[in-house]
């Protein structure tokens, strides 16, 4: 595809190196944790406790008494909100005994922990919010301006906006993967869940959620090299 007006490929070699590779592995993420949850959703935990009264266990145990666990209804939408100070966990973790609800409840209690002990890099990933949420809705007409109406400047303020992004999802790995590592302690710790299968079970779900956002910071390198290689073309 030309660009319009001519002068060079939109899509081509770097678009499929910089974005198709990406968009495969974020696919394959994807579909990772999806298939984890479903296989681990139908394993009741021996504690037989849902999530929601997991996360509420181990809040407790933590002294976090300010931090109210809430059912939302989007599936896989489990969050914890440090604003609010809201533990949100979609109803199939809150409603449920399985051994991947465990393993998500108490990954998002393990953000609230964080939160509590203002864990250095959730406190910097909260810092940049503002500032990143901006970046993210100007990206779509900062985009479509500077490729299809060649205007170079925007181009260069899109390549601004993925540095943002990236830096956001280059934090956010520690933040989530050391969630993961104090989830993955205190349920064993807590005896919510057993040695042996159910250990394993929590194991693969985490380890599969990790992947996401290993993929979404690849995602955000690969848009910004682009971006960058669509410049340097025009220049």
């Amino acid at each position: 595809m030309f660009y319009p007006g001519g002068g060079g490929f939109l899509f081509g070699h770097y678009w499929l190196l910089y974005i198709g590779v990406p968009m495969i592995i974020a696919l394959w993420a994807q579909f990772r944790v999806s298939s984890a949850f479903r296989k681990w959703g139908e394993v009741r935990a021996s504690s037989n406790i849902t999530g929601a009264e997991c996360a509420r266990e181990i809040l407790e145990a933590a002294q976090i008494h300010d931090v109210d666990v809430v059912e939302t209804n989007d599936f896989l939408g489990d969050h914890y909100d440090p604003a609010s100070k809201k533990l949100c966990l979609s109803s199939n973790v809150f409603n449920t005994p399985s051994i991947a609800a465990l393993g998500i409840a108490a990954h998002e209690t393990g953000h609230a922990i964080q939160h509590a002990k203002a864990y250095a890099p959730l406190m910097a990933r909260m810092t940049i919010v503002p500032v990143t949420m901006f970046a993210s809705r100007m990206l779509p007409f900062v985009i479509f301006g500077g490729l299809f109406f060649h205007i170079t400047g925007l181009i260069t303020l899109g390549i601004y906006c993925y540095l943002i992004l990236l830096v956001f999802q280059l934090i956010t790995l520690p933040v989530e993967f050391d969630a993961s590592r104090r989830a993955k302690i205190i349920l064993q710790q807590m005896g919510i869940v057993q040695p042996g299968s159910e250990v394993a079970g929590v194991n693969k779900v985490l380890n599969a959620a990790a992947l996401t956002y290993v993929a979404a910071f690849i995602a955000a390198l690969g848009n910004l090299l682009w971006l960058l290689s669509v410049r340097d073309r025009r220049d």
